[in-house]
């Protein structure tokens, strides 16, 4: 009895991955993303009171470029923020001055033309509502919003 078990799931499950190679290649083909296309997000950390992108940010900003290359860049997203040490205006500007950087990195690391879309925040956000700093807010968060070519 054990065996003609073990035999009619042998046979079912034939039959289950056998209907599941009968459909076309070209259906397929239509609904897979190609990879490599999908939405690349990256931070690019800061020195305290910096906008220059280091050697770190460079070398990541560079991947994410290389990376895009072969896709169509749809967008690209930077946000500059800052930590909650100094004048809110003075981090307002040094979150522009971010995200400038980065752009500037962007563009020279040959990323393809896009359209780009530029915000900062400053010190927004930088603390917690009990009072607390946040870490790790000396960054610019970044976007690249892909497609298939």
């Amino acid at each position: 009895m054990k065996t003609w078990a073990v035999a009619a799931m042998a046979a079912g499950a034939s039959m289950i991955l056998a209907g599941c190679a009968t459909g076309t290649g070209d259906a397929r083909a239509k609904i897979e993303t190609p990879a490599g296309c999908d939405d690349v997000t990256v931070h690019i950390y800061f020195e305290p009171e910096s906008a220059e992108v280091t050697e770190e940010g460079r070398a990541v900003l560079s991947q994410a470029a290389s990376q895009a290359k072969a896709c169509k860049i749809d967008r690209v997203k930077v946000l500059g923020l800052a930590d909650a040490v100094g004048a809110p205006g003075a981090n307002m500007e040094l979150s522009k001055q971010r995200v400038a950087s980065v752009t500037t990195a962007l563009v020279a690391n040959g990323l393809p033309a896009a359209e780009f879309d530029l915000a900062a925040a400053g010190q927004t956000g930088a603390v917690t509502q009990d009072g607390e700093a946040r870490p790790l807010r000396r960054r610019a968060d970044v976007t690249l919003e892909l497609s298939a070519p």
